[in-house]
């Protein structure tokens, strides 16, 4: 259950030495499978500092045909991208392998890339706590004392203050150089969207042919303070998926031969069981994960052994909960103070009671000592993007998705299709043929699938 938590697998990479942009990378064969290159570069943190980026890349077997580097950016923030040419870039048809170089990469702080880690301990190193979810009745005390203990372990590191979504998109420029590229496509899913346009904005003329998949808001004045509170619009869009997939096997599992009986039976356990809610919502990025969360469910229900979720080893999630509250917290300033959140998230309990006010609740962002560097950027409009959205994500909801389209001026093939990820994800072959048709051809329109 890989999405569960939606961080990506670390695999080990054979490094070479570092280099600089202008001598290019040295490639090796990568650590653990041997069908793509590993290297790392250098990209400068201040005047005085540079760190080391991870890249991987398969080069297409026809040069011939080749028009240049297909860029795959990792979701998160603080997923790891370096094995993504293989996990996902050699699912994508022929006609795309045979047009691009897919290249993958490790983000500043992540994974073979110079990393950083919170190093929380106890019930704080839980990927149950990934996300605020309060206590009982909505009490968010053990929130505030969690949140302002991560804030203080998380900014121990002096890189921390350095990762941000605009240092992520020079990042990229800096790979682009050291690959000798004029310009590059790019492959952007979940958080990744985001870098994208940033990168986009940034950068225009330096853009080929940009796929967004999985867009959130990019409202400057919030960015991922949004993309959280939008959790609460996403669990609502996609539970019905779930709750019908679970009343149809009632025989099975028990939970309630209607939708609304399968709802009422969920908000009725996760009163008492609170680690529901968080594996619930991690559950609905994919449908191959009901199963798993209604037999949990079931045997939580009557008392049998629970089912094993999932999770990812410690060191993975510390250095992936690092990268995405250094992200969050640098892109944007968030709310200080207590009793906003504590009205919020009664508010939200009401509205949206699946997620029973987490997307509302307080995180390490309330105390983060930085104020951003610079403000967030301001998305303009693009006529090399190419949108994709699921009309029921639970982590980016269609409606946010909407907004980054509004930004972008950008066409959106809209997939009548539940779970997190569109292109070559959830297996809609209408969403896949117009995005292949889009890198391949150029091909860029509205379409719903």
């Amino acid at each position: 259950m890989r999405r569960l938590l939606s961080i990506t697998l670390l695999i080990g990479c054979v490094s070479a030495t570092p280099a600089m942009a202008d001598d290019g990378p040295d490639w090796a064969p990568c650590a653990g499978d041997a069908r793509q290159e590993c290297a790392t570069i250098e990209v400068p943190v201040t005047r005085a500092n540079r760190i080391t980026l991870a890249i991987s890349r398969i080069r297409t077997a026809k040069p011939e045909t080749r028009r240049g580097v297909l860029l795959l950016i990792p979701g998160g923030p603080g997923n790891s991208g370096l094995y993504r040419p293989i996990t996902h870039g050699l699912r994508l048809p022929r006609e795309v392998l045979d047009r691009y170089d897919l290249v993958g990469f490790d983000p500043r702080g992540v994974g073979q890339s110079t990393p950083i880690t919170c190093g929380l301990t106890g019930d704080d190193a839980h990927p149950r706590n990934f996300q605020a979810w309060p206590g009982p009745g909505g009490d968010i005390t053990a929130n505030v004392a969690r949140a302002q203990r991560v804030a203080q372990a998380c900014t121990r590191d002096p890189l921390a203050r350095h990762i941000t979504t605009r240092n992520e998109a020079r990042d990229i420029d800096q790979i682009r150089r050291a690959l000798g590229e004029r310009k590059l496509s790019f492959w952007g899913v979940s958080y990744g969207t985001y870098v994208g346009a940033v990168y986009s904005t940034m950068f225009p003329d330096r853009v080929d042919r940009v796929v967004l998949d999985s867009s959130d808001d990019p409202d400057p004045r919030r960015v991922a303070y949004g993309w959280v509170n939008n959790f609460a619009v996403g669990a609502e869009d996609r539970f019905p998926d779930f709750a019908a997939w679970a009343a149809a096997r009632a025989a099975t599992y028990g939970l309630g031969d209607t939708p609304a009986a399968v709802r009422q039976t969920y908000l009725d356990m996760a009163e008492t069981a609170p680690d529901l809610r968080a594996y619930m919502f991690q559950g609905l990025y994919a449908d191959a994960t009901f199963p798993l969360m209604a037999e949990y469910m079931r045997a939580l229900r009557t008392g049998d052994p629970l089912p094993s979720i999932p999770l990812p080893p410690p060191d993975q999630y510390q250095n992936q909960y690092a990268v995405l509250a250094a992200t969050g917290c640098n892109d944007v300033a968030w709310p200080r103070s207590v009793a906003h959140y504590a009205k919020a998230v009664a508010r939200d309990r009401i509205r949206y009671p699946l997620t029973a006010g987490m997307p509302q609740n307080i995180t390490a962002c309330a105390f983060w000592p930085y104020p951003p560097a610079e403000p967030a950027t301001r998305i303009a409009p693009s006529d090399k993007v190419l949108m994709i959205q699921n009309r029921r994500d639970p982590a980016t909801p269609y409606s946010a998705g909407l907004k980054m389209r509004e930004a972008l001026k950008a066409p959106l093939v809209s997939v009548d299709a539940g779970g997190h990820g569109a292109y070559f994800a959830n297996g809609n072959a209408c969403g896949n043929d117009a995005v292949t048709a889009f890198l391949v051809h150029g091909v860029r329109a509205n379409k719903d699938c």
